[in-house]
């Protein structure tokens, strides 16, 4: 049983990212009532506020081929530290983005709970992309487009030694999910991986119920649970217009929710995200208020 007490943490990183404005996103989210309605839900809300990120003006040289890389490998073991933390007290971490790079901190942080018990962690990425660059592989150098290549052991020893260990997830139980968007030199990397990715194709042929009950059997063969990691730009433009990176073609409004219901009902999610939430081009907060509505739905809330 998924525990009752919820942590909620803020990372507010844009530094993966090529576009600004993504750190504001857990204040939006937080504007949107995520605290109040996880409440509502029948939840012990602990907020423990956001971890602190240095400002790219700040900065100075950076490495063209994993930018920002030292900073964000910074903020990403204070998150892991965080949410080994909340687990080990039996509290269910919650993490807010900033850029979907704070990924490496909280896989790690999930990882190494269940590493120190023995067991394994399964993992449900949700993306329209499959961040899988390495920096050799990277067109841009965004390190926001490697998190899911450094939690199976590819990458920047800085973010992929967090804990000293590496792989932090197992790739046969790593399960991607609305991929529609994939760069010419990382599709080598995700088919070697090892990693099972649902495409848009996929959805569309077989339905979102039949590629998630899939997906969460990948995720949780042999494992202690699994962690979900939702990039707001797996949903389509349409639904989600304030993401980091939008892609034409994602999940529908309904598709999201029923796949969040499905988690609900597996009971076996032991710690989640919700990253690339943009303000500053959304309309109204409409993103961060889905993406409020889509965490419920993870959390247990159904329609009757």
């Amino acid at each position: 049983m998924r525990p009752r007490h919820i942590a909620i943490l803020g990372a507010p990183l844009d530094l993966g990212a090529g576009r600004r404005g993504v750190d504001m996103g857990p204040s939006a989210v937080r504007v949107a009532n995520l605290n109040g309605r996880l409440a509502e839900l029948g939840y012990e809300v602990e907020d423990l506020g956001n971890v602190p990120v240095v400002q790219p003006e700040s900065q100075g040289e950076i490495n063209s081929r994993a930018k920002y890389l030292p900073q964000i490998a910074e903020t990403c073991t204070q998150v892991a530290r965080m949410v080994l933390e909340a687990l080990g007290a039996g509290k269910f971490p919650l993490v807010l983005g900033g850029d979907h790079s704070i990924a490496v901190g909280t896989v790690s942080g999930a990882s190494e709970h269940f590493h120190r018990r023995g067991e394994k962690l399964g993992l449900i990425w949700i993306d329209a992309h499959t961040d899988m660059n390495t920096p050799e592989s990277s067109p841009s150098g965004n390190v926001h487009g490697m998190p899911l290549a450094c939690c199976i052991g590819e990458g920047p020893g800085e973010l992929t030694g967090i804990f000293g260990y590496s792989p932090k997830v197992d790739p046969a139980n790593v399960a991607l999910v609305g991929i529609r968007s994939v760069d010419t030199c990382e599709r080598d990397i995700v088919q070697r991986s090892g990693v099972h990715a649902f495409t848009m194709r996929d959805i569309d042929e077989r339905g979102m119920q039949s590629v998630f009950e899939e997906a969460i059997r990948v995720a949780g063969a042999g494992t202690a649970g699994f962690h979900v990691s939702l990039d707001m730009d797996a949903v389509d433009p349409r639904e989600a217009p304030g993401v980091g990176t939008p892609v034409q073609g994602g999940i529908t409004y309904r598709e999201a929710h029923l796949a969040m219901e499905m988690l609900g009902d597996a009971g076996r999610m032991t710690s989640m995200e919700v990253v690339e939430v943009n303000p500053v081009i959304d309309e109204a907060n409409r993103t961060a208020i889905l993406a409020v509505e889509l965490v419920l739905s993870a959390m247990g809330k159904r329609i009757l």
